[in-house]
């Protein structure tokens, strides 16, 4: 099975090399529209770029959108969705989002939010009474060196502010060794066939990882948050963002699962060797469930996506429909555990070096640390997932880009360089 393993691994290498998917035109040109600001020979290095992966074997392909002033500066496609079926990527080649599905649960919570249907400072406990009990783990050290789990009061409840920054206590089991992540990991919490309910309740039987407001801490918050909605509007999570967001804006294809026959032959695969995407779970969209993971379960396509991006890039607002008050949008992208908020970081502190975090979405605030400084600009916002799907806004650029691919092992390294690039190409 291992050699067999291998000449699979070498051949798909060789059918990608063969067959990478440049567009209609020679690779490496495209038309800069009128306005846009970015010099076309520096831009031609992203497609380099990423087609030097694809011949690599690193990925089977990706997708680049990027969009300056409402028009489309560069729209790329490379290699193929899945070396098995060596269908190309298109606008409705269907990927997996992970966690940049948490920045679609948080733009409809602020649609709720507007609407009045829960506040920022309710405890989650007002909609989740299982989270009236919830208790505080703190790691003692005994006299002969091992470590046990107290349990103790929270100092205040966590609220929906804290499940929407990433400050209510909740955390994942699939990263980190501290006691409390490892009782999340001993729970079996992604046991069976259940629901958000249910799922909420199994979390609230579990430790906080920290006092709540004390620290940005990844993990299942967005996933209460969504229960919260449910409870908040008497609808269930897709219904909700069917009905207030993906339905008005035209994704149509933006689901938690892929059942259509034809659709299933539009999903993007990462390479044979690099499925394991370390989320703790192995749900599969194409296997429906009752639970709808508001965290990291959706599906996409670029065609949706990119009008997603853009309604944010707007202020909240496209084709003419505001989503989004003024004031929700700003408070959904500024930083919200900065200096004064009494947020601590620790090495977990995912949104990086100079960001912030807003409800949902990681937020410029500094140039940061690096010398040079990483790219981009102050203000903008951004996420990404396991899959390796990665998305930017820049407002003060008039800009978005989007990065669809999959590949949970290579995307640290491959998204950064594509921001890099694309920032190298922009002409102010």
């Amino acid at each position: 099975m291992r050699r067999f393993h291998t000449l699979r691994l070498l051949a798909c290498c060789a059918l990608l090399n063969a067959v990478a998917v440049a567009p209609a035109r020679a690779q490496g040109t495209f038309d800069i529209p009128a306005g846009a600001h970015f010099n076309p020979q520096k831009l031609a290095k992203v497609g380099d770029f990423l087609r030097d992966q694809i011949a690599n074997g690193k990925i089977p392909g990706a997708i680049v959108l990027i969009q300056q002033h409402g028009k489309a500066v560069y729209h790329e496609f490379f290699g193929v969705q899945d070396v098995d079926s060596r269908q190309p990527m298109t606008d409705k080649t269907i990927f997996r989002l992970f966690s940049m599905t948490k920045a679609i649960t948080n733009v409809a919570a602020m649609i709720l939010l507007d609407e009045g249907k829960f506040s920022l400072d309710d405890p989650v406990s007002k909609y989740v009474p299982s989270f009236a009990k919830v208790k505080v783990g703190v790691e003692k050290t005994n006299e002969d060196g091992s470590k046990t789990l107290e349990l103790v009061e929270p100092r205040r409840p966590p609220t929906v502010l804290d499940l929407m920054r990433h400050t209510s206590g909740v955390t994942y089991g699939f990263y980190g060794d501290s006691l409390v992540r490892k009782a999340y990991k001993a729970a079996d919490i992604y046991a069976g066939d259940f629901d958000l309910a249910e799922f909420a309740d199994r979390i609230a039987k579990l430790p906080l990882e920290n006092q709540p407001g004390t620290l940005w801490n990844y993990g299942h918050s967005t996933d209460i948050l969504a229960r919260v909605m449910e409870v908040a509007s008497g609808k269930s999570l897709l219904q909700i963002e069917r009905e207030k967001l993906l339905d008005p804006l035209g994704m149509n294809d933006t689901r938690f699962y892929v059942t259509d026959p034809e659709k299933l032959k539009l999903m993007a695969q990462p390479m044979p060797n690099d499925s394991d995407f370390r989320v703790g779970r192995k749900n599969d969209p194409t296997v429906p469930m009752k639970w709808e993971s508001a965290s990291g379960g959706m599906v996409s396509t670029m065609a949706d996506f990119a009008r997603f991006a853009q309604m944010l890039l707007d202020g909240g607002k496209f084709d003419g429909k505001t989503y989004l008050s003024p004031k929700s949008y700003a408070m959904l992208t500024s930083d919200h555990v900065g200096p004064g908020a009494g947020v601590g970081r620790d090495f977990f502190y995912f949104p990086g070096d100079g960001f912030g975090f807003g409800l949902g979405l990681a937020v410029r605030t500094d140039p940061g640390n690096g010398r040079p400084p990483p790219p981009g600009s102050i203000g903008e916002v951004k996420w990404d997932g396991a899959s390796g799907c990665y998305f930017v806004i820049d407002r003060k650029q008039d800009l978005f880009f989007v990065l669809l691919e999959q590949t949970p092992s290579e995307r640290q390294r491959i998204q950064p360089a594509v921001k890099k690039l694309i920032y190298e190409a922009l002409e102010n």
